[in-house]
């Protein structure tokens, strides 16, 4: 028998999701993939945000602000008809 089984780690004991419809104690073979977790939208950079605000300077945030001007500046130019 192959099935494909999630479960949850807990020191030495993986916690399946479902029950696999075997006798206690019976022995089996296991191959184990990790599966990443999906966050909700936007959590990576909440976690990572203030990763620099130790080296922060206020360079940085001129070249930021610089940079934020050069967007809105038109960069489309009109095609002669």
């Amino acid at each position: 028998m192959t099935k494909l089984i999630h479960g949850v780690v807990h020191g030495k004991i993986i916690e399946l999701k479902e029950d696999i419809g075997l006798a206690d104690g019976q022995e089996i073979e296991m191959t184990v993939r990790i599966v990443h977790s999906k966050g909700k939208w936007g959590e990576g950079i909440l976690r990572s945000a203030g990763a620099m605000a130790a080296h922060w300077t206020e360079e940085d945030d001129r070249i930021l602000k610089e940079i934020n001007q050069d967007r809105k500046i038109p960069s489309r130019r009109e095609l002669p008809e």
